[in-house]
């Protein structure tokens, strides 16, 4: 049974960070519900048991797989979760499952297990769970009202979408202020995205030291949105007018933006926010390995500066044209820049310049793709040489006319079988993330083994570290390659490769390691 050893006498004998399913959170506040706790672990997989050690301030969460576990420590390691606004310490627990059949006050565990299992299985109505305050979802509603204090930086709607989607599906946004404070509406898809974006995020500041996050459940359950534009958006309907009667931003800003004179002159330029007071970091703000790491969250420069791809602003274009730079000229080739933009968005069409040919334009899909390809692409090293993506200037890349010589520079990739994000709702939504040295393999046919994987991977030059069938799902599996740069290169040269049986190989990066 476990004894909750203080952290202090934490036992020598078997370190702390061997991994185990059982995790032990220390330092949890007293009022806290088993269903708070349970949310830590939900993210990442289901949770098998719970034991409450109130008296203690602490408590052990079983979940169904170590690989949950370990991505639960991974991802909470540099970014301490908060519970009630306090900061809760999670490491292995020595113990390798939970036995707490015969113990006293079990029952609202239980019950709590039970309740989250069923929402998450889908099989329950969101139903207050018997003996826990407020049910499962309090509020239950799939729409979060969102309030921004200590406003230095302005915050725009897509600095929220970025946030915000690590979560879910974010299907609509409408900011406005009120009482002088910029405050937002957000709906996702379901109303558990919902829970546990407020469970991460309330409390938590996008920029250093300021632009803190207060968030609430609304009333509504949904939200009417009339136009897409800096101040609303329906990311589900592309087709809404901007509603240009308005300006699109109020030359002082100052309304949204509190006290005028915090930020001197809001729109110098593209470039965007010059502000009058210094904030060091913002020139060094990016986003960290850790998948929706918030520490404080940390936003791309781009979102900073305020080159944001907002439809209708002024100066700050919702362009879905990205210009690549610093390629290597000898190893890139249209589909492979298709293959790899293409982990983050529809990639319609490339065009490698033909004068300089380390430079190439990519047309995404949308506004909204183009900035997570820049975002999570720019900085990566492939082929030898640092990648650098921005916003072009370009609305769209032509295709050559007729006769035009172009020695296959320029290809159109708008009817490709190998879209990850036609269909909406696709669980390939939420399974983007920055590239990592750890790959995601899956549609593997029952008849390739491992030797048969790793093989492919050495023959396309890379080191295998690691290799790990998925135990549910033998079609899927974890590959950890020598770095980032290989697992890049991989992707590009074997997603999609055929293995046989009509099986063709997807890889994706993986939030996982081995």
């Amino acid at each position: 049974m476990a004894n909750g050893n203080d952290s202090k006498k934490f036992k020598g004998d078997r370190s702390p960070c061997s991994p185990s399913r059982v995790l032990h959170l220390r330092k949890i506040p007293n009022d806290v519900t088993e269903t708070e706790v349970i949310s830590l672990g939900l993210p990442f997989g289901k949770v098998t048991n719970l034991l409450m050690l109130k008296g203690k301030s602490q408590a052990f969460l079983e979940m169904a797989s170590e690989e949950a576990a370990v991505t639960m420590v991974n991802y909470y390691t540099p970014v301490t979760p908060h519970l009630r606004s306090q900061p809760v310490y999670i490491q292995y627990s020595n113990h390798r499952e939970l036995k707490t059949d015969n113990l006293p006050n079990q029952a609202r565990a239980q019950a709590a297990l039970q309740a989250v299992n069923a929402v998450q299985s889908g099989s329950l109505a969101l139903t207050a769970a018997p003996g826990n305050e407020g049910g499962v979802l309090p509020g239950q509603s799939p729409v979060l009202r969102i309030i921004v204090e200590n406003l230095f930086y302005p915050v725009t709607l897509e600095v929220l979408y970025q946030i915000f989607s690590k979560f879910g599906t974010v299907l609509r946004i409408i900011t406005f202020t009120k009482n002088n404070q910029f405050q937002a509406l957000l709906q996702y898809a379901e109303p558990l995205n919902a829970h546990y974006a407020k469970m991460a995020l309330d409390g938590q500041n996008i920029y250093n030291a300021c632009c803190t996050l207060r968030i609430d459940f609304s009333k509504l359950t949904s939200l009417n949105v009339k136009y897409n534009n800096d101040k609303s958006r329906d990311f589900t309907r592309l087709d809404l007018p901007s509603g240009d009667g308005q300006p699109s931003i109020d030359p002082t800003m100052a309304a949204a933006f509190g006290a005028p004179g915090i930020i001197s002159s809001p729109y110098a330029g593209a470039a965007g926010f010059a502000p009058a007071i210094g904030f060091p970091q913002a020139t060094g703000l990016s986003v960290p390995a850790v998948p929706g790491a918030l520490g404080p969250l940390t936003i791309t420069t781009s979102a900073v500066t305020g080159r944001m791809a907002i439809p209708g602003v002024p100066g700050v274009p919702g362009n879905s044209v990205l210009l690549v730079s610093n390629l290597n000229s000898d190893a890139i080739t249209p589909h492979g820049l298709f293959i790899l933009f293409g982990v983050y968005g529809d990639v319609q069409r490339v065009k490698i310049m033909f004068n300089k040919k380390e430079n190439a334009l990519v047309q995404m899909a949308d506004a909204n793709q183009a900035q997570l390809a820049m975002n999570h692409l720019s900085g990566q090293r492939l082929y030898g040489k640092v990648l650098r993506a921005t916003l072009s200037k370009h609305q769209s890349v032509q295709l050559p006319r007729e006769g035009q010589e172009d020695q296959g520079l320029t290809k159109d990739f708008s009817n490709s079988p190998l879209h990850r994000f036609k269909k909406p709702g696709s669980k390939n939504f939420q399974n983007i993330y920055p590239p990592s040295a750890t790959l995601h393999l899956s549609n593997i046919p029952p008849s390739v083994m491992v030797d048969d994987l790793k093989n492919l991977f050495t023959d396309a030059g890379c080191t295998v570290k690691a290799f790990k069938f998925f135990q549910k799902d033998r079609k899927m599996a974890l590959i950890q390659l020598g770095s980032v740069e290989e697992a890049i290169q991989a992707l590009i040269e074997l997603h999609n490769h055929d293995l046989g049986e009509n099986h063709h190989l997807r890889v994706s990066f993986s939030k996982s390691t081995i």
